[in-house]
């Protein structure tokens, strides 16, 4: 049995060692060179930025500028609507509040010209120049007004009166929304329910909404409850003629009293 000496190797193993060796420091050496090469890039590109700290912070805020500009467009936040037709559907799906201001009232309703949200950078940059003024028709979502009701909204919303318009529906190119003004309080009043309150007005089915869904009966419990406080106080159409008034009502409209007043046109 022979003891094999161990300086006795083979070469082959020797050199394959050593091959092994270099090639390891090698990649040591490429490591340290990559991590340097990386440490510099990170360096210079701080040393730039230091440099230019009032460039990089104008364009980071060009970049939110920006940004903001595509989100208002994308959800017209700042839009000036000429007319029913161009309010998107989500918006009158979410009831969406408009600012308006009053121009007229008529017979078909409350012509209202939108006044969009300002904000003094933005609405620079988004308005459009030569924009006509228009105007869109509104009506009481809810209501049936009496010609009274009608003379009372004349007077109770004058001409370039702001009014705030919670979207209910869309019928053709009129809007039916809750219409409601401050009036120099802080909190706004509802013309929907003003109106009902003081007996000049009837509820009505609301148009544009399903019967079966919850916005529905939640407006129509609303309006049906100013309506009963008119008719409980006797405001308005709800009020109690007097035995006095029933009497003379009755005596004017009987048939002999028309007689008479058929003889003396005729002598």
């Amino acid at each position: 049995m022979h003891r094999e000496n161990v300086n006795n190797m083979p070469e082959c193993s020797r050199e394959t060692e050593s091959e092994e060796a270099a090639t390891t420091a090698a990649n040591g050496r490429q490591t340290v060179k990559g991590n340097n090469t990386s440490h510099n890039i990170v360096s210079l590109i701080s040393k730039i930025a230091d440099e230019h700290i009032s460039v990089v912070r104008s364009f980071s805020t060009c970049l939110a500028v920006a940004g903001v500009i595509l989100i208002a467009r994308s959800i017209k936040l700042l839009t000036k609507f000429q007319a029913a037709r161009e309010i998107p559907a989500l918006f009158i799906e979410r009831n969406v509040r408009l600012r308006g201001k009053v121009h007229s009232i008529t017979e078909k309703g409350i012509e209202v010209e939108h006044v969009p949200i300002y904000l003094p950078v933005l609405s620079t940059l988004l308005s459009k120049r030569d924009v006509s003024t228009s105007t869109m028709l509104v009506h009481l979502a809810g209501v049936e007004l009496t010609p009274e009701g009608q003379i009372w909204l004349q007077n109770t919303l004058a001409p370039t009166q702001v009014v705030w318009l919670k979207l209910i529906s869309r019928e053709d190119n009129a809007l039916n929304c809750l219409v409601s003004h401050n009036r120099g309080s802080m909190w706004g009043h509802c013309m929907n329910e003003e109106v009902l309150k003081l007996g000049l007005a009837r509820t009505a089915p609301i148009v544009g909404v399903q019967p079966e869904s919850r916005l529905y009966w939640r407006l129509h419990k609303r309006l049906h409850r100013a309506e009963l406080k008119a008719e409980k106080k006797g405001r308005g159409f709800w009020k109690e003629e007097s035995p006095w008034e029933r009497t003379f009502k009755a005596v004017r409209d009987s048939s002999i009293i028309r007689l008479m007043k058929t003889i003396f046109k005729r002598s």
